[in-house]
């Protein structure tokens, strides 16, 4: 997902009440407006997948981050989306010969001096990347719902048990959390079978768009299918919402991204089950003036 908005367009609607917190599960005979989901956090008001990013989505009254979760060379979960530092770092300063700057072969000390702030605005100076732990504190601090994305898992054997134990250790694999809380999604298949495989009570998405007919190959092991808005048409949705997932549920739809009011609306005339967007706060307007 690399879709990306300008802060300033949207800036006059800061403050605006948006779409309420809400569970992700659709009740069968009462479908509900779709869950909006702030991409990255609020990425278009605080530097993504960042602290600030989390709370200007409390802020703006968004139930649902979505962040991206990779693993330094010393084994450290961060919340970062780029397999490479560049572009939301000044690490080509600190390290200059360090090219190509790739999170794994960064340790978590010296990720931790990095600025990733600055690029976005001299306002966020200093804001650092975090690690997982950090990140899941603070979403719950301020009540944040959690769509955590397994990012590269090629790239880091294993990952996917170390997120899980990170996740039980700070108390989001409770039966408070995995009620209506926390996704875990990835673009690898075999990622989210491995999740679903080692904490079955997870709900599970699979990122991208399986053709209809394999869709059922994906049944035993992920209750969504998140795809891009660009693939994604109403008899597509309908498709997914006519299997039942792991849990025994109708499997659902998060649309990815999604960040103006006209494609919002067609979204949910979809009858998508939530949006990702860079600009939650518009999206949620317009769903609730729908």
């Amino acid at each position: 997902m690399h879709a990306r908005v300008v802060a300033a367009t949207i800036a006059a609607l800061v403050g605006t009440t948006v779409l309420a917190p809400s569970s992700p599960v659709r009740a069968a005979d009462a479908p509900q407006r779709p869950v909006v989901v702030a991409h990255r956090g609020a990425c278009a008001h605080a530097p993504e997948n960042t602290l600030p990013a989390v709370d200007r989505a409390a802020a703006l009254g968004i139930g649902w981050v979505e962040n991206d979760v990779q693993r330094t060379k010393d084994g450290e979960l961060v919340v970062v989306h780029d397999d490479t530092l560049s572009r939301t770092t000044n690490a080509e300063q600190v390290f200059p010969h360090r090219a190509p700057w790739k999170v794994k072969d960064f340790t978590a000390a010296e990720i931790a001096r990095l600025d990733a702030g600055s690029w976005f605005s001299p306002a966020y100076a200093g804001t650092r990347v975090p690690t997982l732990r950090q990140y899941l504190r603070r979403a719950e601090r301020v009540h944040e719902r959690l769509l955590l994305e397994v990012k590269n898992p090629e790239l880091y054997p294993g990952i996917e048990r170390q997120i899980l134990k990170v996740l039980g250790e700070e108390g989001w694999l409770d039966r408070r959390h995995l009620a209506g809380r926390l996704i875990v999604q990835s673009f690898s298949a075999d990622s989210v079978r491995t999740v679903h495989a080692l904490e079955p009570a997870v709900e599970t998405a699979l990122l991208g768009r399986p053709a209809t007919a394999e869709l059922p190959r994906y049944t035993g092991f992920a209750d969504l299918i998140n795809p891009s808005y660009t693939e994604l048409s109403a008899a597509y949705v309908s498709a997914v919402h006519a299997l039942t997932g792991p849990h025994g549920k109708p499997m659902k739809v998060f649309a990815w991204t999604i960040d103006d009011a006209s494609r919002a609306r067609t979204a949910a005339g979809y009858g998508v089950d939530g949006i990702i967007s860079d600009a939650p706060d518009t999206v949620g307007t317009a769903l609730n003036a729908a």
